[in-house]
């Protein structure tokens, strides 16, 4: 049946198929044995946690040797803010030097940092921020967090 038509019509089951064959199939002379299937349960496979667990609180808190003070005068000194921020150091922000738009852009910045590592940030002055790490603390009258400071920026300046 080497015509397309026929083929198509006996796909379609219009008409008989007229198949053509050489030789008939030739059974094995030992059939292969079947294994009984088995099921069991699927191995799990080892679960790695997304961030790190946090310690006991017995564990020593490691000491502050370092506080960097930063005097921005663009956005772009944020990468070295959190550079040092990452590594557990805290970081004074001075942001008299910058224009009220890429302040404000700083103080995003800095609350997103400071979430996503645990920290916190709180407003010294005005325009004065100081950003603490997770593992320390921060004695004072009052304590802010990263809304309030945002919401609070622009007030007393």
């Amino acid at each position: 049946m080497a015509n397309p038509l026929k083929k198509t019509m006996a796909y379609l089951g219009l008409v008989e198929d007229e198949l053509e064959y050489d030789e008939e199939p030739v059974a094995p002379a030992h059939p292969a044995p079947v294994a009984p299937v088995q099921h069991s349960a699927p191995a799990k496979a080892p679960v790695t946690p997304l961030r790190k667990p946090t310690p006991a609180r017995n564990v020593t808190v490691q000491e502050v040797n370092e506080i960097l003070t930063v005097h921005p005068r663009q956005y772009s000194d944020a990468k070295m803010i959190a550079e040092s921020f990452r590594e557990g150091i805290p970081v004074i922000l001075n942001l008299s030097q910058m224009s009220e738009s890429d302040a404000q852009r700083m103080i995003d910045f800095s609350s997103g940092l400071t979430q996503g590592l645990r920290g916190k940030i709180e407003k010294v002055t005005s325009k004065v921020f100081l950003l603490s790490p997770e593992h320390v603390m921060v004695s004072g009258s009052s304590s802010s967090s990263g809304s309030e400071v945002e919401a609070s920026f622009f007030a007393g300046a």
